[in-house]
């Protein structure tokens, strides 16, 4: 299975970077896992809604170039839909069985994602109705990739 995760955005803090880094490395046991960073635009302090939407739709044209062909497309967003882990291990083995072959995930900026890309979601998907920064979801949603393989090769993990 091929995996890629589309962020807007680059790591900044060191601990971050250092989780994302052992959870890709736990991961190349069960899928080819890429991470695909996709420049963010900078965002003033007040800023309008016309132009937050300018600034989600600029940040989600890059998103939208980077979206490997014939991938089942999950959106990371609030009003996404709330599982647990072993539905969720559910869902990505199912999506093999069927014979997909690449699943994409994407995280969008500070602002969330344009309803251009919103719109082209097989599937939304939300991890909790708190909102968390964009950097630490990356972390959760590889935590969470990593689980539910573990789960689908009942193998043990820590609960």
């Amino acid at each position: 299975m091929n995996i890629t995760v589309i962020c807007v955005g680059k790591i900044k803090e060191k601990f971050y970077r250092e989780a994302v880094c052992e959870y890709s490395k736990r991961l190349s046991k069960f899928c080819k896992l890429s991470i695909v960073e996709v420049d963010d635009e900078e965002t003033p302090q007040k800023l309008s809604p016309l132009l937050e939407n300018s600034i989600k739709d600029k940040e989600g044209e890059r998103i939208l170039k980077k979206i490997p062909s014939n991938s089942f497309v999950y959106t990371l967003e609030i009003e996404g839909k709330k599982t647990d882990s072993v539905s969720f291990s559910k869902e990505i083995n199912n999506l093999c069985v069927k014979g997909c072959s690449s699943i994409c995930f994407i995280i969008g900026g500070s602002l969330g994602l344009s309803e251009k890309v919103k719109d082209i979601s097989n599937a939304k998907l939300s991890f909790s109705d708190m909102t968390f920064p964009h950097q630490l979801m990356r972390v959760i949603l590889l935590e969470q990739i990593y689980r539910a393989y573990k789960i689908i090769n009942n193998e043990p993990y820590h609960k």
